[in-house]
């Protein structure tokens, strides 16, 4: 009797084993596809210029750091910072992913394209082009995650805004 016990404790033990070790489902496509979606959404949040919308996208520890502007740490700094951007009437924004990428583990992904803005310059009172590339990171949940922090490349100095993209540091809160 003892070792029919241990032939059923056995038995559960390995089916239960067997239930742990399973692979969890393969989302990186549908998380690819939710990354594209969420900035095809932003930027029509931007040409609609709704800073609470475009605001919302960002998670309560990231960095927005937008040309020639300091870095926005928060997202009520990031808030104050996109409404001020927004109340210039010149300004646009649009960018475009060229590569979206999502780690095997599915906890992480990144986005880096190319964006144009233009915006009043403060000197000449008149509007001004500006263009170059971008950096986003994401974590999950990617369909409920802020991304982390946008990080413009002016062309020039291409290293030095690379140095800032942490995406290991990217924490999420759901």
């Amino acid at each position: 009797m003892k070792a029919m016990g241990a032939l059923c404790i056995a038995a559960v033990l390995s089916f239960t084993m067997a239930g742990c070790n399973q692979a969890p489902p393969d989302t990186h496509d549908a998380d690819m596809k939710a990354i594209n979606d969420l900035e095809a959404q932003w930027n029509k949040d931007y040409a609609a210029r709704d800073g609470d919308k475009i605001a919302a996208y960002y998670a309560d520890d990231a960095v927005l750091m937008a040309p020639g502007a300091p870095a926005m740490s928060g997202k009520e700094a990031i808030h104050t910072g996109i409404q001020q951007m927004l109340s210039d009437p010149a300004l646009t924004l649009q960018f475009q992913a060229t590569k979206v990428e999502v780690a095997r583990s599915g906890d992480l992904g990144y986005s880096w394209g190319k964006y144009q803005m233009t915006a009043t310059d403060p000197a000449t009172k008149k509007p001004v082009n500006d263009h170059g590339s971008y950096v986003t990171t994401y974590c999950k949940p990617l369909r409920k995650c802020r991304p982390r922090p946008r990080l413009p490349d002016r062309r020039r100095s291409t290293e030095r805004w690379m140095a800032h993209a942490e995406p290991a540091r990217c924490r999420c809160s759901a």
